[in-house]
């Protein structure tokens, strides 16, 4: 049998009495350099002849040559199985004959040290890949995430500069994780302005935690196209929300006047009705989405940015849209199969000179709708908008794709 034990970074004084023993029973033992002195220091002449893990394949080539009769430890840093060398040793060696002992990996022991369950965490390793996996992660807003750096892609200064471009720095905690376990680790929060240790230890992951932002100061708040992390969103539908880039296109095609009522139907977190009441504060706004619970998170963003909808509404359309006014603007998003009898109904209440917008994921939806508008006698286009996020690469900037995103618009001839 090989016995692959994880060990912690009090390795090996730290091991069980059973692992020692079995250790010491072993005719070969297998471990990274770093131990070699310290396990000699420990069991002396009683140790069984040491190999290095570090020459990895010349490690797999020695264990492959052992025969059923040896007995076989190799010791690795925390669960083997994550990150570690269980992978190799499952590819090269017969998989009966391993068998595993995992210590806790420096996912378990990150979440441990600032005192969070992690049943709902991701993690991503940057480990040889391009940051821009982040960046997308990041575009799902999950409630937790681990990531294990790189300090070859960049390290924690990417983390922090993808979280700063993504318009999240007030969404999330940042925590830095340095060398967990070992008497010297280091766990500490930083926020967007504090620096990176001057010492940083290249053996470093970092957390990011969600957290609802801070209330924005409406005066340092932009005119226009308010960063995605200013709005509230649930916690169980992260990231489901209308993008920035998008945000903005959509308020340009609705054309806002300076009084009028405009609907936003499928409103999700009131993010483009409640930056078009920024812009046309004279505008009544009818908010309805269907989701439960929605109607209180919307209102809590109406007062993060200082605006007062003229009502938000709990409801399934186009049913709920009986007892608002007619409008002169709508934005109409989701509709799921339902989206060309509600395309229909929002028509037929559609004030003379009123535009309708709707941003559309796939061009079945446009091939389906856009015929509904110009047989109503609406004045029809089509545009698609593909928006790019700088992210970093290496010493450089890379751009990472936002999905892109078709946009029927429909005007009704004016009175």
């Amino acid at each position: 049998m090989i016995e692959v034990i994880g060990t912690d970074a009090g390795a090996p004084a730290s091991l069980p009495v059973a692992q020692r023993e079995r250790l010491l029973q072993a005719s070969l033992v297998a471990a990274p350099k770093r131990l070699h002195g310290p396990l000699l220091e420990l069991f002396g002449a009683a140790l069984p002849p040491l190999l290095a893990t570090d020459a990895l394949e010349a490690c797999l080539e020695r264990l492959q040559q052992c025969t059923p009769q040896q007995e076989v430890v190799v010791l690795a840093s925390g669960d083997p199985l994550w990150f570690g060398i269980g992978r190799q040793l499952l590819q090269r060696l017969d998989p009966a004959l391993l068998r595993f002992h995992p210590a806790p990996s420096s996912l378990q022991l990150a979440f441990a040290r600032i005192g969070r369950p992690w049943q709902d965490a991701a993690w991503i390793s940057l480990h040889g890949r391009d940051p821009e996996v982040l960046a997308l992660r990041l575009q799902q807003r999950p409630p937790a995430l681990a990531v294990l750096t790189d300090p070859g892609q960049g390290g924690a200064g990417s983390v922090r500069r993808l979280l700063a471009a993504s318009g999240l720095e007030a969404c999330y905690a940042l925590w830095l994780c340095e060398r967990l376990g070992h008497p010297q680790e280091r766990v500490q929060r930083l926020g967007p302005a504090d620096p990176l240790p001057a010492d940083l230890d290249p053996l470093n992951l970092v957390l990011l935690v969600a957290e609802p932002p801070p209330p924005p100061a409406a005066a340092a708040l932009p005119l226009f196209g308010l960063p995605d992390g200013v709005f509230l969103q649930h916690a169980d539908r992260p990231g489901l929300m209308t993008k920035r880039e998008v945000r903005i296109q959509l308020l340009a095609d609705l054309d806002l006047p300076a009084t009028g009522v405009l609907w936003d139907v499928g409103a999700g977190v009131g993010s483009v009705g409640l930056e078009a009441l920024r812009l046309r504060p004279q505008l009544q706004l009818w908010a309805l989405e269907q989701r439960g619970g929605s109607a209180e998170l919307i209102r809590a963003n109406a007062q993060r940015l200082g605006v007062q909808p003229a009502g938000v509404v709990e409801g399934r359309a186009p049913e709920a849209l009986a007892a608002l006014p007619d409008p002169d603007r709508v934005l109409l998003g989701g509709g799921g199969r339902d989206r060309l009898a509600l395309v229909q109904a929002v028509v037929a209440r559609l004030r003379p000179g009123g535009v309708l917008v709707v941003p559309l994921a796939t061009v079945e939806a446009l091939a389906e709708l856009r015929p509904a508008l110009e047989q109503a006698g609406l004045g029809v286009a089509v545009s698609q908008l593909q928006a790019w996020r700088g992210a970093p690469l290496a010493d450089g900037t890379r751009l990472t794709p936002l999905n892109p995103v078709l946009v029927l618009r429909g005007q009704r001839p004016g009175a």
